[in-house]
């Protein structure tokens, strides 16, 4: 999976620079989406061998992992030695471990809250992976923007711009008289532009959700609260970039290794959180878009149980 994003990557950085399209608008969401598609395909197709293997009483998952185990320490020398992956080796188990370990806990909530609300795992992998792609182009373009300013000089901060935590007023609404004048104007601007893109792209994935799976048409209310966990989801995450990559670059650790696994973690947390809310306020309001979807998953489980008790 790794190998054939890595080919994809090269592949859409060369494109983009051929047709004079900045690539931290589209290389991170296009990595973060295929990584998704790509690893979950060959988990199925590698899983699948390996289970007609085991029936056969062939051993051949046992192998593969003795095999790993023994160019394990090769491959961990050959990339300690290459200059452009002994950085990340030795700093970015970390950030990936960490992510882990924030995203187990946005799983947590959602399996407490699909025992509430069925129809929320549809609606929750549109919002987390709409936010971590949003904050994913924000922290590529804001690590891009500090090496061009100060020639990748970790540590060393564009003039007025050394402050690490600023208000998040500040953060989002930079470059008024009322939220901190001048000061950040760059990265502030592309925030509002982000939040922005985010409201119509979240209309356009809920129309789609509710064609494709037959749910009907949502009413005002629902498309209120959804977006407005959306929103909050994503001016979150903004305000978490810009303190965590201007703190990562003032401890000369490069964003671009450590901070995405980080935000994409906390989107997902945050998302699946805010979710839960809406539906929560959703179901309180007795919105009749939610009891339809939850009245039809329920149907659904019923039909699926008796069948099963059928054969």
């Amino acid at each position: 999976a790794s190998f054939a994003l890595g080919v994809v990557m090269i592949g859409v950085i060369l494109l983009a620079k051929r047709f004079k399209c900045n690539p931290d608008n589209v290389a991170t969401p296009i990595a973060a989406s295929l990584g998704d598609v790509t690893t979950l395909g060959l988990l199925a197709w590698i899983s699948n061998v390996l289970y007609n293997h085991m029936l056969e009483q062939k051993q051949t998952a046992l192998i593969l992992i003795l095999a790993y185990f023994l160019v394990l320490p090769i491959l961990i020398y050959l990339s300690y030695k290459n200059e452009h992956t002994c950085l990340v080796l030795c700093t970015g188990w970390t950030p990936v471990l960490s992510a882990m370990l924030i995203s187990s806990g946005g799983g947590l909530i959602l399996d407490k809250a699909v025992e509430h609300f069925k129809g929320i795992a549809v609606f929750s992998p549109v919002m987390n992976g709409a936010g971590g792609n949003l904050v994913a182009i924000q922290a590529s373009r804001m690590t891009t923007y500090l090496n061009k300013a100060t020639n990748s000089l970790f540590g060393i901060f564009p003039p007025e711009e050394d402050a690490v935590c600023i208000l998040p007023c500040s953060a989002l609404c930079g470059g008024y008289s009322s939220c901190g004048g001048s000061n950040n104007i760059q990265n502030a601007s592309v925030a509002r532009v982000l939040l922005l893109l985010l409201i119509p792209g979240h209309v356009v994935f809920i129309i789609v959700i509710c064609f494709l799976e037959n749910l009907g048409i949502p009413t005002p209310l629902f498309f209120i609260f959804y977006l407005l966990a959306a929103v909050c989801q994503v001016a979150v995450l903004l305000y978490l970039c810009q303190i965590l990559v201007y703190w990562m670059w003032s401890k000369g650790t490069d964003p671009d290794n450590a901070a995405i696994p980080y935000l994409t973690a906390i989107g997902d947390l945050l998302g699946t959180a805010f979710l839960a809310l809406s539906f929560m306020v959703l179901s309180y309001s007795q919105d009749n878009f939610l009891e339809g979807i939850e009245s039809d998953v329920s149907f659904e489980n019923v039909t699926v149980i008796l069948q099963s008790d059928a054969f």
